[in-house]
């Protein structure tokens, strides 16, 4: 299985251990708004480090990336001890996962990387607030695609809830009153009858 077959497709749930050593459950769909997964060769390299750093700013300087409307999560193959030490260093705001067993790698459909010269390839998804994944991306040398995929994803994504009320609403209105029903009761009484109505 590769990753593109996960497109369209309910997000796998992961549980895995923190940065923090704690244990970690993704639930896709759960908190109601949309995720960036991205997974990444090697905590602490160049590379991944700028990457990390980028969503980091990005989650501190950009609206769309604000807590509450976005949950960004990084899982790489390195130890929670590396992890942690990772995180604590750079200031990441948020978790970091230790797939040492790369179960979940396999789960998402992440193999090598670069023709098979870095263990694990670098690809983030984005996931829906409904826990659906919408697409994919496969850049493993061009670590500052990710965090701009993210945001052109946030922003369509947006785009989407902004359209969607109207439509519901549209579809939720209420349908109009029915007509009172005719009586024979009081003064239309005598008018219904002398009309031939009854």
């Amino acid at each position: 299985m590769s990753f593109q077959s996960l497109i369209g497709q309910k997000a796998p749930a992961i549980t895995l251990q923190n940065y923090d050593g704690e244990s970690f459950t993704f639930t896709p769909g759960e908190k109601e708004i949309p995720t960036a997964l991205f997974f990444y060769p090697q905590s602490g390299s160049y590379g991944c480090t700028k990457q990390a750093c980028q969503f980091r700013d990005a989650i501190a300087e950009k609206d769309t990336f604000k807590p509450g409307r976005v949950q960004i999560i990084g899982i790489s193959p390195d130890s929670v001890e590396k992890q942690k030490a990772f995180v604590e260093k750079q200031k990441l705001t948020y978790p970091v996962l230790s797939d040492t067993k790369r179960e979940t790698f396999k789960t998402y459909g992440i193999g090598k990387g670069m023709l098979g010269l870095v263990p694990v390839a670098r690809v983030t998804f984005i996931i829906d607030k409904k826990g659906i994944v919408r697409d994919a991306l496969d850049a493993t040398m061009n670590y500052g695609a990710h965090s701009k995929f993210v945001e052109k994803w946030l922003d369509k994504l947006d785009e989407e809830d902004k359209k969607a009320p109207t439509a519901t609403a549209t579809a939720e209105a209420p349908a109009p009153a029915p007509s009172a029903p005719a009586t024979t009761d009081g003064p239309l009484k005598d008018l219904q009858v002398n009309s031939g109505f009854l």
